[in-house]
């Protein structure tokens, strides 16, 4: 039995889908020569339950996420709890994390009964198609990817779990013979690691696995707005760098007056020379779904100051249903529970007969 939003909301999301262009997305069309699989082209995308999304993880993601739902015929979205214990985690917290992911996926528009949304530890096929593909992959390849390079410096070692994590990526992208991944200029690399993996195994064991393309967001990066230079972050030590999608329309306030700009007052979009300011100015094109372009017309006559007042404007009118709903969902934990139990069952029926396929390629049965 479908699991409805408050219809209200409902039409809201909707609405806002409408007015999200599938133009902001781009595909590396590196599948093109493949055939979708059985039931055609099936998206897959996942993320770390790490608390409340922030304006940069709702305009760099969830924004195309929502819009992918009416663009392809399977959509999957995970709530990729394996991937968070790379780090050390309080299991409590953990599980308040998951259902706080789950409450604000929905709340920005995601709905069940056009997408798949499940939390990734319950579906143990990732865990073992994971270890499979692990098999085929060679430790020089996933000591030149990012997530290891920087992260291993940073405590001057890592686990085998941050080494392999790229893998289990691959594993969950695979597993669901997906055939776009819409992912952020950072994870490109690791897409192309799931793209080697999925080759060699087709090479070793037989065509199995479709060739996943990459859909890129065209939306800029969001900006720290205490420094202009980095993106914004949750882990982020300055609490007036980053906006959460569950603050108030005075934390918003205060901390788009706090961001750093420069000493011009004019407002004009030139992000190498102009960085602060041009932050402000993306963040504004991009929740009044207007242009750059237009967001500087907008903006003639202002300065600076004046100008933070429309950019904050434009970010409240957007945030604040999206934090009225996560609020009632929040009180109602049955139905975020009820809400992944119900993902976790179809994703299963997908995975399971996938996973059945790789074991008797590989010779496990």
């Amino acid at each position: 039995m479908a699991l409805p939003l408050r219809t209200s909301f409902k039409h809201l999301s909707r609405f806002i889908q409408k007015l999200n262009s599938p133009k902001r997305l781009l595909c590396a069309e590196t599948c093109a020569e493949n055939k979708d699989p059985p039931g055609g082209r099936r998206v897959f995308s996942g993320i770390q339950p790490t608390g409340v999304p922030h304006l940069g993880n709702y305009l760099g993601a969830l924004e195309n996420w929502v819009a992918l739902q009416n663009e392809y015929p399977l959509v999957l979205y995970s709530i990729v709890d394996l991937h968070s214990i790379t780090q050390p985690q309080d299991p409590a917290q953990l599980r308040s994390n998951i259902l706080d992911m789950a409450a604000s996926l929905l709340a920005c528009g995601i709905d069940p009964e056009r997408a798949i949304l499940f939390q990734q530890s319950q579906v143990s096929e990732h865990a073992e198609l994971s270890w499979i593909l692990g098999c085929l992959t060679t430790m020089p390849r996933l000591r030149h990817l990012p997530q290891w390079k920087i992260k291993s410096k940073q405590k001057n070692e890592g686990s085998v779990g941050l080494f392999t994590y790229p893998v289990l990526q691959a594993a969950d992208i695979l597993l669901y013979k997906s055939t776009h991944v819409p992912v952020g200029e950072d994870q490109v690399q690791h897409l192309e690691l799931a793209l080697d993996i999925a080759r060699s195994f087709n090479n070793r064991y037989g065509k199995t696995f479709p060739e996943p393309a990459t859909l890129l967001s065209t939306t800029r990066k969001v900006k720290s707005l205490r420094d202009p230079t980095s993106k914004m972050s949750k882990s982020d030590p300055q609490t007036l760098a980053t906006i959460s999608i569950t603050d108030s329309p005075d934390d918003i306030a205060l901390k788009i007056r706090r961001a750093v700009t420069d000493f011009t007052s004019k407002v004009t979009y030139d992000p190498e020379t102009r960085p602060g300011v041009s932050n402000l100015v993306m963040i504004h094109a991009a929740m009044a779904m207007i242009s750059t372009e237009e967001a500087v017309l907008q903006a003639r006559g202002m300065d600076t100051g004046e100008y933070k007042k429309l950019v904050t404007e434009a970010v409240v009118q957007r945030l604040t249903p999206i934090r009225e709903e996560i609020e009632r969902l929040r009180k109602d934990q049955a139905h975020l529970e009820g809400v992944l139990t119900q993902g976790t069952h179809k994703a299963r029926e997908l995975a399971a007969p996938v996973l059945r396929e790789v074991r008797q390629r590989v010779g496990f049965s």
